[in-house]
């Protein structure tokens, strides 16, 4: 099973795009989907599709309250 990371890496890249155009990889983990540029509706659409994907409950304030991905990554792995 992929990890964590890779499966929130995929969800990013096949979920979401700025301006139109698909994100780039590799994703800079340090970053937040804000810093990246994703809308704040995109966000919203986004916590569905994390919340699905790690079958948790998980809401749009806590993609941006989590400031990079990679604290993403942790919060996923310590509630899910």
């Amino acid at each position: 099973m992929p990890s964590t990371i890779e499966r929130l890496q995929t969800l990013v890249v096949d979920n979401l795009e700025v301006d139109g155009k698909p994100i780039s990889t590799p994703l800079d983990m340090n970053s937040s989907l804000v810093d990246i540029g994703v809308s704040s509706m995109d966000i919203v659409a986004f916590a569905r599709v994390v919340q699905q994907e790690f079958n948790m409950k998980f809401e749009a304030a806590q993609c941006t309250e989590l400031t990079s991905l990679n604290q993403l990554v942790e919060f996923l792995d310590a509630n899910s």
